[in-house]
């Protein structure tokens, strides 16, 4: 899925960022976002979307074409890769015949009918990863790690296999997305970010999104985590007609995900409780 990385090069860049990852079809939540960014006036130039705009909600061609309406940043998650290379399956490495496995076959197939050919050139554009200076931190956005875009990195994950990610980066922050929850793991002077998903809840009982944002303070980076409300009924409202996996339209209500077969202990035992960051 990964064969020979293409890298954005952005050079420098300054004013402040924004992040984001995991859409997932819910366009909802996306304009929720964009009017968020709108009117705290973030840049499109500086804003960041760290893939898998498509995924479990039912609006992925109306998700694509507000990414490229608004002109921000966006790698390919592994559902992108996967769609751009027609495979049969979303490329998320779920457990065969588990809950997750089952139900990505009912919103992959949901996704490949309804891309149209605009769509499909769209996944051609997207870099496997983006990197650019800012301040005097050197910055890489990737989907699931540098090595692997469908690798599952948490909070949880040993220090090193973070450490080993950024040095082959040859970074000093490393902006990923994929695992659906949102962290930031700090040692010295690196820094792992992950700024969650915005198509879904993080797991912990409410059913506001997540994103992130950095500003520069005297040279130092500021990093804040932000929840944000959207109208989760139209979108479950839109699954359900359409026939996607009701426990994932349950999820934008309730904030629990129907398992935590993708998570560590130490996260999985952490479902429902208010995450602080």
């Amino acid at each position: 899925m990964n064969g020979e990385k293409i890298i954005n090069q952005l050079g420098n860049l300054e004013d402040r960022l924004l992040l984001f990852g995991g859409v997932y079809s819910n366009l909802q939540s996306l304009i929720a976002l964009k009017a968020w960014a709108e009117e705290n006036k973030y840049v499109p130039e500086n804003i960041f979307c760290t893939g898998d705009v498509l995924g479990y909600c039912a609006q992925p061609v109306e998700c694509i074409d507000l990414i490229k309406e608004w002109g921000i940043h966006s790698i390919a998650g592994n559902v992108e890769l996967q769609l751009k290379e027609n495979q049969a399956d979303c490329g998320c490495d779920f457990t065969s015949g588990g809950r997750c496995d089952l139900f990505s076959k009912d919103w992959y197939t949901y996704i490949q009918s309804k891309l149209d050919t605009r769509s499909k050139q769209w996944l051609d554009t997207l870099p496997h990863h983006i990197q650019f200076n800012y301040g005097k931190d050197k910055f890489t956005v990737v989907h699931g790690s540098w090595f692997q875009t469908a690798e599952y990195i948490f909070k949880s994950t040993p220090w090193l296999v973070k450490k080993n990610n950024l040095d082959a980066a040859a970074s000093t922050v490393i902006v990923a997305g994929h695992c659906g929850l949102p962290f930031i793991d700090q040692q010295g002077e690196y820094t792992w970010i992950n700024a969650g998903s915005i198509g879904m809840p993080a797991n912990d009982g409410s059913s506001k999104v997540w994103f992130a944002t950095i500003n520069q303070v005297q040279n130092n980076l500021d990093f804040k985590f932000h929840q944000l409300e959207y109208d989760h009924v139209t979108t479950r409202h839109r699954m359900i007609k359409n026939n996607l996996p009701l426990p994932y339209a349950d999820t934008l209500a309730t904030g629990f995900w129907d398992n935590c077969e993708i998570l560590p202990d130490e996260e999985s035992n952490q479902q429902g409780q208010k995450i602080l960051l």
